[in-house]
């Protein structure tokens, strides 16, 4: 992935701010153990939902059952937004990242993907990987990669500050 254009907007920034740092917002989403993916439903109406996700190669990383709201919006749209951060006000970066959720079903690339939900969390997430899918003893999981098109990262506290990342 090439580095994204990195810019700070002043008009929701403290006049001293700084635009974060890429590496600085990867880390958040790196560290993250959960995040609220919105996406949109058949008759338009928004849908949010907490989801476990990981950052790996460059993307956000989600799985989801066949029957669940998420993956029906998914069928019909697959623009997404994935916010992660804290509810504090005086403290912390909030990263929102907006993208495209698609379906990934390589063997090879799912192994990688269970390993890496494996060492996080206390390490619940485990995941047989078979037939292009998750699975956790029970239904089978979807993957889904999304890979950034914008990335915002909001830092709170002093000062204030409202940067972009855009791929």
């Amino acid at each position: 992935m090439p580095t994204p254009v990195t810019t700070l907007d002043p008009r929701y920034s403290d006049p001293v701010a700084v635009a974060t740092p890429w590496d600085e917002t990867r880390r958040v989403l790196e560290k993250a153990e959960l995040f609220w993916i919105s996406t949109v439903r058949a008759d338009d109406r928004p849908h949010v939902t907490p989801v476990v996700a990981v950052w790996v190669d460059e993307a956000l990383h989600f799985s989801t059952g066949a029957d669940e709201q998420k993956y029906a919006n998914l069928r019909s749209n697959p623009h997404v937004v994935l916010t992660t951060g804290c509810n504090g006000w005086d403290g912390g970066l909030d990263v929102v990242v907006e993208g495209d959720a698609l379906r990934v079903t390589d063997h090879e690339v799912l192994q990688h993907l269970a390993a890496a939900w494996g060492t996080k969390w206390d390490g619940r997430w485990r995941f047989m990987v078979r037939d292009g899918c998750f699975y956790d003893g029970g239904s089978p999981s979807h993957v889904f990669r999304v890979a950034p098109t914008k990335v915002f990262a909001y830092a709170k506290g002093d000062p204030f500050g409202h940067t972009r990342h855009k791929f």
